[in-house]
């Protein structure tokens, strides 16, 4: 079992229940938010770099992850083992055709039924961001993570949604989501779980709409605001025109708004346990003595 550290990194200010809802929402979508398929896409190109092939892969929010294709793709022989934080879907009626071909795919599991040391490969496409405590997420990857195996993750960065952010600023609406962690600080929290040799990199995707109300629909299928400090109770139609006018108006020179959305990617691997040595050593009187003696005899 990996050592039981505790990250020392400030607690993520989130409304944990709102954070589950909004995660489970968005895995019980039709489709694959759009963003989650390209991110998808560009994380399996980093898979080139590793050497290893692993023989089972848990793949952490495989419904809203999208990543089955591109694992299957890069590791044939594999066995996949999908993961629901959120929880699985009771009506499957909404699930689209070509899900419902992977009736041979094992069960999806939830949080804390996947076996100790169970893992070559721990997945997560675009999950991490939606759970509240993220130190006791890494902890659990690291818990089913096998010796030598490794970890790929992505996740949204704090550089998201920038012009967003200005418009509820100059509004005074509070913030239009939660704090989003670092790059450098999730390194530092995987460390902490008893991973090692993380490598973070990150890129910023710029993405552009005609209109408003497509931007706050596509927005919609991504996520939501868990953040602790959002406005209280629902908005009004007119709050949501109003919001509509105020992206309207940051339109570029081409017309179009431009939303920036900064993706992190991590990779680590699982090393061997520390083996930590005896706070106490015992030596027998009679021991101690034969060594003092042995000790005045070479002087």
């Amino acid at each position: 079992m990996p050592p039981d550290h505790r990250a020392t990194a400030p607690a993520r200010p989130v409304d944990a229940r709102a954070l589950q809802r909004i995660a489970a929402r968005v895995a019980r979508q039709p489709e694959v938010p759009w963003l989650h398929r390209e991110v998808a896409r560009r994380m399996a190109e980093k898979l080139a770099w590793i050497k290893r092939q692993p023989a089972t892969i848990v793949d952490w929010g495989a419904q809203a992850g999208g990543s089955s294709e591109v694992l299957s793709q890069a590791y044939p022989a594999a066995r996949i083992q999908p993961v629901e934080p959120g929880g699985v879907p009771a009506d499957t009626t909404a699930v689209p055709w070509w899900r419902r071909l992977q009736r041979k795919a094992p069960r999806p599991l939830l949080p804390g039924e996947c076996p100790d040391a169970s893992a070559e490969l721990v997945w997560s496409n675009m999950a991490l961001h939606h759970a509240a405590d993220i130190a006791a997420l890494f902890r659990e990857w690291r818990r089913i993570s096998v010796v030598d195996g490794f970890l790929m993750f992505s996740t949204l960065g704090p550089g998201s949604l920038g012009l967003l952010r200005d418009v509820y600023r100059d509004a005074r609406w509070g913030p239009p989501l939660a704090p989003l962690v670092d790059m450098h600080d999730l390194g530092d929290l995987l460390v902490e779980a008893g991973f090692a040799d993380p490598v973070m990199d990150q890129e910023t995707l710029s993405v552009t709409w005609a209109k408003p109300e497509a931007l706050l629909h596509d927005l919609r299928a991504l996520g939501g605001n868990a953040a602790t400090d959002r406005h209280a109770g629902l908005r009004t139609p007119r709050w949501r025109r109003a919001l509509c006018d105020a992206l309207a108006a940051r339109r570029d020179a081409s017309g179009r708004i431009a939303l920036s959305l900064e993706v992190v990617y991590g990779h680590a691997f699982c090393p061997p346990p520390r083996v930590r040595g005896a706070e106490t050593t015992t030596i027998p009187l009679e021991q101690m003595r034969a060594m003092a003696r042995g000790s005045r005899g070479r002087t």
